[in-house]
């Protein structure tokens, strides 16, 4: 079975052909970084680190670019509250995020370019938009998009130009000819710092957030690639301003497919700050450990609604947790867990979800079969493929001790205890004092440490 993948743009599941045999160029919005990354970022984040990690692991040398926003109206407004420059800001946001990101292990883009380099083409793509009469200067110093210029407006999110100006109740306000037109270059403002300002023929001024990916993208990746995604909030206007711009520049296809992962919810109601069940990363890396919540979110079909809940994230934990004991039983030393033999049952079952638009939860429910199957038989060649498996998805690969006795499940307890508890009980087995063998048992299932005896020894999750 080959790749097929959900397009957004056809509204269909499509078989993934690649416009160069053998490699894939796909582009991600990434962050506008002028504050940490909350769940739903990572959400996004993690969604396309599974679409790259699974391109690779089809054979395909993969170019992804994700980029950074570094100039926008809300960066420029935190750069001055904090009284600082906004290099200075977005520079240790973008350091935040690293942080965050890979304790999810989120594997770095191919690059990962910020829009501030970009001015220039950004203003090249500008001037091809206004030779052709798709960009016009407006009084007020911005360079606005002719939105009814562009045949084909509205061919991502299916919305109509008669149906957009019929739910557009705004008057024409900021020199625009119609409301629909959105901004290309702003003019600069005198209350605005003097590092958000950029030269032009337009005059001062900074690029507007939509023409940022066209230039970044086409730039990195030619003017016709083959993914592009992001969140599905991007989808209209952004991703469907992106198409009218790139495409209105080169009179080529922008991109063949589009992909969009779902909203996040938070205990089923929609994150907000008013709401008060607003969550950074770096909130939740203070309770839970990264590989926990990446197999949280894996555990949910990447277009599919995704709701954060400590429930939800307590559910993980405890799985996670039963596949690293199962690992824990046996010896991997000097077991091949990295190559892995696609016409075994289980991994051609595993296969076949990732084939069909990257469904995770079916590739994670492998995952549980072979960690069942270690618990039943001692399987080594079972267990070899769980871990290399569970690779795939950027799991699994610490040691069992690792994760069980310092990681998601023992965080906050007292691991030199236990391991004194389970040695002065391994003694009471031995002189067959089975009362205080029991007792000592019962005392850690008190606490929420569970054991589980093998002839390789004790090992113990804390639920």
């Amino acid at each position: 079975m080959s790749l097929r993948l959900f397009n957004s743009l056809s509204r269909q599941v499509e078989a993934f052909v690649p416009l160069i045999p053998g490699q894939v160029r796909m582009y991600v919005c990434g962050m506008t970084i002028y504050d940490l990354c909350h769940v739903g970022h990572g959400r996004m984040l993690m969604s396309f680190d599974i679409v790259q990690r699974w391109l690779k692991a089809s054979g395909f040398a993969v170019n992804y670019v994700r980029n950074i926003t570094d100039i926008d109206d809300k960066i420029i407004r935190r750069a001055v509250e904090r009284g600082i420059t906004i290099r200075q800001l977005t520079d240790e946001m973008t350091a935040a995020m690293h942080d965050d990101v890979a304790a999810l292990g989120i594997e770095p883009p191919t690059h990962e370019p910020r829009a501030t380099e970009y001015v220039g083409q950004m203003l090249d793509l500008i001037g091809k938009l206004e030779a052709k009469g798709l960009a016009y200067r407006a009084s007020n110093g911005d360079v606005n998009y002719a939105v009814r210029q562009f045949e084909g407006y509205g061919k991502l999110s299916g919305k109509s130009l008669d149906q957009l100006r019929a739910g557009e109740r705004v008057a024409v306000v900021d020199g625009k000819n119609d409301p629909l037109d959105f901004v290309l270059w702003k003019a600069a403002k005198a209350e605005e710092p003097e590092d958000a300002k950029y030269a032009s023929n337009y005059g001062t001024g900074r690029p507007g957030w939509h023409i940022e990916c066209s230039a970044m993208s086409c730039s990195l990746l030619g003017e016709h690639f083959d993914i592009h995604g992001g969140g599905l909030d991007l989808q209209f206007p952004h991703h469907e301003n992106e198409i009218a711009q790139s495409e209105g520049a080169t009179g080529k296809p922008f991109v063949n497919y589009w992909l969009h992962n779902g909203f996040l919810n938070v205990d089923n109601e929609k994150m907000s700050k008013s709401l008060g069940n607003f969550f950074t990363l770096r909130d939740v890396l203070k309770s839970y450990d990264g590989e926990t919540i990446r197999f949280f979110m894996l555990r949910v079909h990447y277009r599919s609604p995704f709701n954060y809940s400590d429930a939800g994230l307590d559910d993980a934990r405890s799985g996670l947790s039963r596949m690293y004991t199962a690992l824990g039983t046996v010896s991997l030393e000097g077991v091949d867990t990295q190559t892995i033999d696609w016409s075994h049952p289980q991994a051609a079952r595993f296969k076949a979800a990732m084939d069909e638009d990257f469904t995770t939860p079916i590739a994670v429910s492998v995952l549980f079969d072979l960690a069942a199957e270690v618990n039943r038989t001692g399987s080594i060649e079972a267990a070899a493929l769980l871990k290399a498996l569970g690779g795939v998805l950027g799991l699994l690969q610490q040691s069992p001790q690792q994760y069980l006795q310092g990681g998601g499940s023992a965080g906050g307890v007292d691991v030199a205890a236990i391991e004194a508890a389970i040695a002065a009980r391994t003694e009471a087995k031995k002189a067959r004092n089975f009362a205080e063998s029991d007792r000592i048992r019962d005392e850690l299932a008190a606490h929420g440490i569970t054991l589980k005896d093998s002839p390789q020894g004790t090992t113990w999750v804390k639920a």
